[in-house]
Parts: structure tokens; C-alpha cells; sequence
């Protein structure tokens, strides 16, 4: 299937590993232009080195840190925002139950997940409408749709950016720009093998018990690569997915009971 992405500029965030990283290489490989977004330059420059540009792409990456959106304003407003395709993708917060969570946790994961995608989206959103045509993809998770155990702050937050994507989907929706949320169940990254020995260390399981309990939880019995995630993000960018707007996918091999 050609989805027709050449030409078209994307701008991924959380691109310096896992689901962002896969995402990235993907779209690539489809024939857009990739601005690569993450706070650690070294490791951009690394993942940048492994973009193909066989389609004669113009492929670059920014620099910053989600946790301080003052600084992604400064580095938005110094660039041109010509981007037809948003990933917004960053990492989860901690686990751990939610009576324990702290304020400072449910504040700054607001601000890296929700505020952040909020700044972004108000940055590229004014090209989009040019071209009538644009794709904001959420990378969320399916604690959306079923909060996940030990994930309190997560499950809250997460919540909340489904919440506003839904709602921009309804607004942006008449000027050709699709919102839309992937839902990834457990993919095998860095973010997973934290969760990991997090509860292998609380619960007295070895890491290899809780990753076969966790893999277990699937139909699939196994853990998600992130280029199987990438593969729903980069459909969902493409004129392919035109009129699919305002909705999550789930991509957890059927981990989730609900529909």
C-alpha cells in the first residue's frame, strides 16, 4: 500500500528511542521529511544518522525538554513549522499507586504530556489548515480505556489527554486535520523494563515472572515491538486514514477487555 507520504513534513517527539524512534525510521522509509524532537542531542544525532533519505528527504531534529515549556515555545518559535503530520509522544510517568502520588507528580506529568502536546499543537495547527490537511497522533495508552494497576498517576493523566485530543478531533475535523490516539498495550522499551523492575521489586517476583505475568495478560502472550506500534502512527498519518478522526486505537495484541 503507498500511503503517499512523500513531501510531507513530520515532526515526531520522543524520537531517540522506542516507539518514537520506531515511528520516525518508519515514516522515513515512507518517503516523508522527519524533524526528529527529544531533549538529548547526542543520541538525536545518532537516530538522524539512521533515517533513510533514499526519497531525497531533508530530514532534522530539535532540541528540548518537556518538562520546561517555556523552553519548547522558544525552540518552536525560532522554527518554521511547516509540518503536516504531529506525533506527540513522551515518556510515562512513575509508578506506583495513586493515594501515594504527589501533587508535584500529577503537575508535572500534566505539563510534559498534556501542556507540551497542547503547545505543539497550537504551533503547527496554523500550516495545517493551509494545506487542509494534517495528522496529530497521540501516543497515549490503553490505561484510557482500562486503568492498569500501580500506574495511578499515568491513568489520571492520560485520561485527560484523550479527553483533549477527542475534543480537538471535533474542532479541527472541518479543516482536513485528523486527531487521533494510539493506545499501545505493553511494547518491549525502555519505559517497560522500568515498569518491570519496579514491580518485580515491590512485589518479591523475579523480573522474568513479571514480565511472563505481563505477557500473559495478552491474547498474544507476548510483549508488542515498537515498530508494530509505529505501524498503526504512521497509517493514521497518511491520506489513507482521511476520514478517520476522534478515535483510539489499541495496540496491545487484545490485552484490553473492553471494545
Amino acid at each position: 500500500m503507498n500511503l503517499e507520504l512523500k513531501n510531507k513534513n513530520a515532526l515526531v517527539c520522543g524520537s531517540t528511542q522506542g516507539i518514537g524512534k520506531a515511528t520516525a525510521l518508519l515514516l522515513a522509509e515512507e518517503g516523508a521529511n522527519v524533524t526528529l524532537l527529544a531533549r538529548n542531542e547526542k543520541k538525536l544525532q545518532s537516530v538522524l544518522k539512521e533515517l533513510t533519505n533514499k526519497g531525497n528527504q531533508n530530514h532534522n531534529y530539535l532540541i528540548a525538554d518537556f518538562s520546561k515549556p517555556n523552553e519548547l515555545k522558544q525552540v518552536l518559535e525560532k522554527t518554521e513549522l511547516q509540518f503536516h503530520i504531529l506525533v506527540n509522544n513522551t515518556g510515562g510517568p512513575a509508578g506506583g499507586p495513586i493515594f501515594n502520588a504527589k501533587i508535584e507528580e500529577f503537575e508535572n506529568a500534566f505539563t510534559q504530556h498534556l501542556k507540551c502536546n497542547h503547545i505543539l499543537v497550537q504551533a503547527v495547527v496554523p500550516f495545517m489548515k493551509t494545506k487542509s490537511y494534517g495528522r496529530i497522533i497521540n501516543v497515549i495508552s490503553t490505561s484510557v480505556k482500562q486503568p492498569l494497576d500501580g500506574l495511578g498517576v499515568s491513568n489520571a493523566i492520560r485520561g485527560a489527554v484523550a479527553n483533549w485530543s477527542k475534543t480537538l478531533a471535533n474542532e479541527l475535523g472541518e479543516f482536513g486535520i485528523n486527531v487521533n490516539n494510539v493506545l499501545p498495550g505493553a511494547t518491549y522499551t525502555e519505559r517497560l523494563n522500568e515498569i518491570i523492575k519496579n514491580k518485580a521489586g515491590k512485589t518479591g517476583l523475579s523480573v522474568e515472572e513479571v514480565s511472563k505475568n505481563m505477557m500473559n495478560a495478552s491474547p498474544a502472550k507476548r510483549f508488542a515491538k515498537p515498530e508494530e506500534v509505529a505501524n498503526a502512527i504512521v497509517f493514521l498519518a497518511s491520506k489513507k486514514a482521511s476520514f478517520i478522526n476522534g478515535i483510539n486505537v489499541p495496540v496491545d495484541g487484545g490485552r484490553t477487555k473492553s471494545l
